[in-house]
């Protein structure tokens, strides 16, 4: 049975990055979760992928990208090159912790966190395991697509239109093990009923088999 603990906050960086730390007992490694654009650490989505990612054993840090003040310029919500560096900014952070410094990392971006965790994953010493993208953006990383060498699942809604194609050109382009599901029926932000548990259980069955250390599943 996984104990589960209550996530607490945390400050990132010299910018103070706002985050939520949560770990449950022995977890199997650390999901990181770059928000889409106008969203955070409080996005209600991704806080419930969060949890059941708990549930199922990993810790999880949903931390805000930007800070207050940078957000009042749009232009920085889709500064994909920023954005991936406060998500190296935070896997450095998270490296250098007594409680979370020997997990594996994965990644899970949505909208356009989703090119800012593939962004991240190209970096030479990026230090990630996995990437999962949900109704992300991942043509946002541009060539930066050939570099990752983390496995990557790109998830995407049925009815998302143009970003189904968006999806299947960076597809195209990862070189490692990947993955690319369709759920039927799902828009862009999964509110229909029961398409979010589809993501959870994708999200959960990748990082399972990317994440934990040998011996530790």
């Amino acid at each position: 049975m996984v104990v589960i603990h209550e996530p607490f906050a945390v400050e990132i960086g010299p910018q103070k990055l706002q985050a939520y730390l949560a770990l449950p007992d022995d977890p199997k490694g650390l999901v990181i979760f770059a928000h889409g654009s106008g969203s955070g650490r409080m996005s209600p989505r991704n806080n419930y992928v969060a949890a059941a990612l708990r549930k199922a054993g990993f810790a999880t840090l949903l931390l805000d990208l930007l800070t207050p003040l940078e957000e009042k310029d749009r232009s920085n919500v889709f500064d994909i090159a920023l954005l991936a560096s406060r998500l190296s900014l935070a896997t450095s952070w998270a490296a250098e912790r007594a409680d979370t410094g020997s997990l594996n990392v994965g990644y899970f971006g949505a909208s356009t966190g989703g090119g800012a965790a593939l962004m991240a994953a190209a970096e030479p010493d990026a230090r990630v395991a996995a990437v999962v993208s949900r109704g992300g953006r991942p043509d946002l990383a541009g060539p930066a697509l050939a570099r990752v060498h983390a496995p990557v699942l790109l998830i995407v809604g049925g009815l998302d239109g143009p970003v189904i194609g968006m999806n299947r050109d960076a597809f195209a382009q990862l070189r490692g093990e990947k993955e690319l599901v369709i759920i039927p029926g799902a828009g862009h932000l999964f509110e229909e009923p029961g398409t979010l548990d589809q993501v959870v259980h994708h999200a959960v069955r990748w990082f399972l088999a990317h994440l934990p250390k040998p011996g530790e599943c």
